[in-house]
Formats: C-alpha cells, structure tokens, sequence
C-alpha cells in the first residue's frame, strides 16, 4: 500500500476517534456531527482501502 493511502488512512482513523469524541461530550447538534464525522471517516478508510484492492485486482488481470 502507497505510503501516500497510508497517511490518509490515519487522518480518517483520527476522523473517528475525534468523532467518537465529540459523541462523548456533545449534546444536539454536535452529537449529529459527530456521528457524521465517524461515519464519513469509517467510509473514507473503506474507500481507501477498497481502491487498494481493486488496483490489486486490475494489475492481475
């Protein structure tokens, strides 16, 4: 795996935790944000790593 998907996958693990954070602390709107924030990094690391694997599988053949 690229360094470069590497260095994007903790920024979206960082996106999580700072999500599960604010969940923690928040109330109302912020809580809304911040399971957003955990969302879209859980989504962004599967995307990361499901564009690994489809490279892997198209230089395959």
């Amino acid at each position: 795996m690229p360094v470069s998907s590497v260095v994007f996958m903790v920024m979206a693990a960082l996106m999580v935790l700072a999500g599960m954070f604010v969940v923690t602390l928040a109330e109302g709107f912020f809580y809304a944000w911040g399971l957003m924030l955990i969302a879209f990094g859980l989504f962004y690391g599967y995307g990361i790593v499901k564009r690994y694997f489809d490279a892997q599988d198209r230089a395959r053949g």
